[in-house]
């Protein structure tokens, strides 16, 4: 029974640890799917008003070298917007670098919140949504 018992908990540490494996490779902190590597700031990141965001996102993120980003209070409530500019050519399927410079209003109430980086959506067709969010907090 004893032996069962070790072999049972040994198994289970073996695919817990594979499987946590498997997520940090298929989920780097600062990276959404394999298609937004977020630069700066990072998760957890101290920000003040205004603030760089940079990156890379595949070239399919964008429309007409852009997509928007926002910042919003821990009630989700948008204190800030701007749109990322690419800063190479956009038509691709490769990363391409971003660049935004957003400024913002700092909630009263709580110092968190996050910057949502918006795939551009041109058709407004909701199958092709999607966003990238990064929790933050203000100085």
């Amino acid at each position: 029974m004893r032996k069962l018992f070790i072999t049972v908990l040994i198994l289970v540490i073996l695919v817990g640890g594979f499987w946590l494996w498997q997520n940090y490779q298929n989920n780097k902190p600062g990276q959404y799917k394999d298609l937004v590597t977020l630069i700066s700031p990072t998760a957890g990141e101290y920000i003040s008003s205004p603030v760089v965001v940079e990156g890379k996102a595949r070239g399919t993120w964008f429309f007409e070298a852009s997509f928007p980003i926002v910042i919003v209070d821990w009630d989700g409530l948008i204190i800030g917007q701007g749109i990322a500019q690419a800063q190479s050519d956009w038509m691709t399927t490769d990363y391409v670098p971003f660049r935004a410079e957003i400024t913002f209003i700092k909630s009263a109430v709580k110092n968190n919140g996050w910057i949502i980086l918006r795939k551009d959506n041109p058709s407004g067709l909701s199958q092709n949504d999607d966003a990238f969010e990064v929790p933050i907090l203000f100085r």
